[in-house]
């Protein structure tokens, strides 16, 4: 199941977003992982459904308050696989208001005011290369201990979202991530069970002002304001069960292409499973004597070679300049473009 915040791309300033599920036969016969053409409104489906059979106002809880954003769904204590119920109840009517064109919808941010982000340093091939380019090597501890550090939620931007360079930085970065939805309080959770709190995954653009950051982490702390301008998630909330087929036996992660784009040009390529870590490691180390909320997210870090910082010479030539436009994609999650304007002084 596919879940995004959406509204009508030619639809009124400020309108909120609503909730909406891609419908199953979007992707077409043997297309796993295809882009959505048709998305369902998840209001419309819950009060039809109610109207076929009010006892569910007084059954269920997902039937019981409109359904709003995920954000709210989640205080709620439902979880992101709830939300199936409205999908596999629905009956599609003739010229069905319920059912919405791609074409015709913007998306926002899957999480609307996420509660934290956490971003983790999970792939040995880009942290190797942060490591060379500081004259180093990676240091034992990495291989033992999944390390994260705590972004800003303030800056939180969507698909399509206009991103641009801090006003003290001309060394503007993207980094090509996945992260993962938490749906379930949690605390003290181990390896091997970890991952059952996750509802669902999303690409991460993890945007990086890199002459702030290198003299931020010249004294050992940050990164900060190397960091914390933007953070951009989307296009949607894909629940694991669409992956499982993608992952074998003892692999960190699922078999799955991330690419990163400049311009329609592919600058980075990696794969999921390419990382030291999986999803359950990170979140027994990030919930260690500590709760994790629902809404949290939590970031896997760079794929190798996923930020200009380690392909520059070799592809773009640059850093990020006003009128670019980057695409991150992640086989099964979709694609997330943004462009970068001049900053809005």
């Amino acid at each position: 199941m596919k879940i995004a915040h959406v509204r009508e791309r030619n639809g009124p300033a400020g309108a909120p977003w609503r909730l909406a599920a891609a419908l199953d036969d979007a992707a077409g016969p043997g297309e796993p992982g295809a882009e959505p053409t048709e998305w369902l409104d998840l209001e419309i489906a819950r009060r039809r459904a109610v109207a076929a059979d009010p006892r569910l106002t007084h059954n269920s809880p997902l039937h019981r308050v409109p359904v709003t954003t995920l954000d709210d769904h989640l205080a709620a204590g439902l979880r992101v696989a709830a939300l199936g119920d409205l999908v596999d109840g629905f009956v599609r009517r003739e010229d069905d208001d319920a059912v919405v064109e791609a074409a015709e919808l913007a998306f926002g941010p899957p999480v609307l005011r996420p509660p934290s982000v956490r971003d983790f340093y999970a792939f040995e091939g880009h942290v190797r290369t942060m490591w060379e380019r500081r004259g180093g090597e990676v240091p034992e501890a990495w291989y033992r201990l999944p390390i994260f550090y705590f972004s800003n939620v303030s800056e939180i931007r969507g698909p399509g979202d206009p991103v641009w360079s801090p006003a003290a930085s001309s060394e503007l970065d993207y980094e090509l991530e996945v992260a993962a939805l938490i749906d379930t309080p949690a605390k003290d959770l181990r390896a091997e069970r970890a991952e059952e709190a996750i509802g669902g995954y999303t690409i991460f653009n993890d945007w990086s002002a890199r002459d702030l950051q290198r003299e931020e982490t010249a004294v050992r702390l940050g990164p900060a304001k190397g960091k914390d301008f933007a953070s951009t998630f989307g296009p949607w909330i894909v629940t694991p069960d669409e992956l499982a087929d993608a992952r074998t036996a003892g692999a960190t992660g699922p078999g799955l292409a991330m690419t990163a784009e400049v311009n329609g040009v592919e600058t980075s390529r990696g794969c999921w499973s390419d990382a030291q870590f999986s999803f359950g490691d990170m979140l027994a180390r990030a919930s260690a004597d500590v709760r994790l909320r629902p809404g949290d997210l939590v970031g896997s870090g760079t794929v190798g070679s996923g930020c200009l910082l380690e392909v520059r010479e070799a592809t773009l030539g640059r850093y990020l300049e006003p009128g670019d436009v980057v695409t991150l994609r992640v086989e099964r999650l979709g694609a997330l473009t943004n462009p970068i304007v001049e900053h809005p002084r």
